[in-house]
């Protein structure tokens, strides 16, 4: 890990602009400056904007000397919405208007870009990466079993499996996936896949960009052999150089021997909810964060509300101000500070929240970050999922690792107080039980010799090589 190359390669990271997405590949840029790369890591300027106000980003890197924050247009407006259904929004509008500017930003830079490390769909950046014969490896963030269901959708399409025939055909199993043909049902797909239409845009170009990942020189996945395994098997076979080099923020830790990272956060995070933790109970908490994106309607809100609040149990809630629908007005039970039995924030330090020993549960959307945050913590989880993997994640989390309960497409209130006492009293004790055996399992692959670690040596180590054929040439 600490070697350091007299020309070390060059390397240009590029996530997507949304929260998940750059905070995961910030800490593999961080991982890979530790190896002595120089690292240009682009980003939109609204994100960047925001890390630079919400987070010690710039500090925090200083001390790599090859490290370098650059920026690019996401081509939307200034004020315009960056939440729900409209991140989509930004992904098209990079599409559109991303490729020129990209392949200029990367003519000029300087020393010149010996591998590019992509994220998602973004295909303009695969298209310059080709054009200028530069090396890519793909780094896709959502989960190996996520981007496996994403890569057999063609399959499913073509075996007349899809499109999905209304509410009525909801519960009917997909046999098309491999390695999932006996438990993924029609509401387990992705979101994209709930359309009436196979040709519908949004499900072509996830689809299409997925089946590109063989054109990559690699594929990274934030996950584990232990907790994926068979799923990694099956993609394998598809793109035989995967690097399973996940949990990533654990990893990280592990390779700075930090405590906790420093925030990549592109909000204001509110610490005061530690102080109120401190004085809870061991495991007595229930911290509820459908994350950054994720949008839910007023009525939404308050069945959550009243299932809770009728558990009586204690709870953390994250309300950001733009996560309703229609921008209504959060209402009064939901302003910040101390309730009667619980505390809300408008953003929270998460990792550090499931990491404290008052944390009992987590009521999640099944982000992939926060599941594998959950996981490392060993925090049993609710699964109430929103939108793109996490109707996969979630369905993972409660029938193949058992470590929760998938709650998608209801929002009552008398089921979400059921679950509540399902997860932290009545069935408590064996998803405990569950959750800290693959807790042990996650740390152990990040540790010196394990899985994680040894396949980021691999990484490393295949990318210096990567880059010295691309110079020979």
């Amino acid at each position: 890990m600490e070697q350091i190359d007299v020309h070390p390669p060059h390397v240009l990271i590029f996530p997507l602009p949304a929260q998940g997405h750059v905070n995961c590949m910030l800490k593999l840029a961080e991982l890979l400056s530790l190896s002595g790369f120089k690292i240009s890591f682009l980003n939109t300027d609204h994100n960047h904007e925001s890390l630079t106000r919400f987070a010690d980003i710039e500090a925090r890197f200083h001390k790599y000397p090859g490290f370098n924050f650059i920026t690019i247009s996401d081509f939307l407006p200034e004020h315009y919405l960056r939440s729900g259904y409209s991140v989509l929004d930004m992904f098209n509008s990079m599409e559109l208007g991303a490729k020129p500017v990209f392949r200029q930003i990367v003519i000029e830079m300087r020393p010149p870009v010996s591998c590019i490390i992509r994220d998602g769909v973004a295909g303009f950046v695969l298209d310059v990466a080709l054009e200028l014969q530069i090396p890519t490896v793909r780094f896709r963030t959502v989960s190996g079993c996520c981007f496996w269901t994403y890569y057999s959708v063609p399959d499913v399409i073509e075996a007349g499996q899809l499109p999905i025939q209304g509410e009525e055909d909801m519960d009917r199993i997909i046999t098309k996936v491999p390695g999932m043909e006996t438990f993924l049902r029609c509401r387990d797909l992705p979101s994209f896949c709930r359309v009436n239409d196979a040709q519908d845009p949004n499900l072509q170009i996830i689809t299409k960009e997925t089946r590109k990942s063989s054109q990559a020189e690699a594929l990274i996945l934030n996950t584990f052999e232990d907790l994926e395994g068979p799923i990694l098997s099956e993609i394998r076979k598809q793109c035989p150089k995967i690097y399973a080099i996940g949990p990533l923020h654990e990893l990280l830790k592990t390779k700075t021997q930090a405590s906790y990272q420093s925030s990549n956060s592109l909000r204001q995070v509110d610490r005061t909810c530690i102080t109120w933790l401190n004085t809870q109970p061991s495991q007595s908490v229930l911290y509820i964060s459908f994350g950054s994106i994720t949008m839910i309607t007023k009525d939404q809100l308050m069945e959550f509300w009243h299932g809770i609040v009728s558990s009586k149990k204690r709870f953390l809630w994250v309300i950001r101000p733009d996560s309703l629908t229609d921008m209504e007005e959060i209402p009064e039970q939901f302003q910040e500070g101390p309730k009667e039995n619980g505390y809300v924030v408008k953003w929270a330090p998460q990792e550090e929240v499931l990491a404290h020993k008052a944390i009992g549960g987590f009521l999640t959307h099944s982000g992939w970050n926060s599941t594998l945050e959950s996981i490392v913590a060993g925090v049993p989880m609710i699964c109430w999922p929103f939108f793109a993997d996490q109707q996969v994640n979630s369905r993972f989390v409660s029938e193949v690792w058992k470590l929760g309960l998938d709650m998608k497409d209801v929002c009552d209130r008398r089921i979400v107080e059921k679950m509540v006492n399902d997860l932290l009293v009545d069935r408590r004790e064996v998803f405990v039980k569950s959750a800290a055996r693959m807790a042990e399992l996650a740390r152990k692959s990040v540790a010196e010799g394990g899985s994680s670690s040894s396949n980021l040596n691999h990484l490393i180590q295949d990318i210096r090589k990567m880059c010295m054929k691309s110079q020979d040439n």
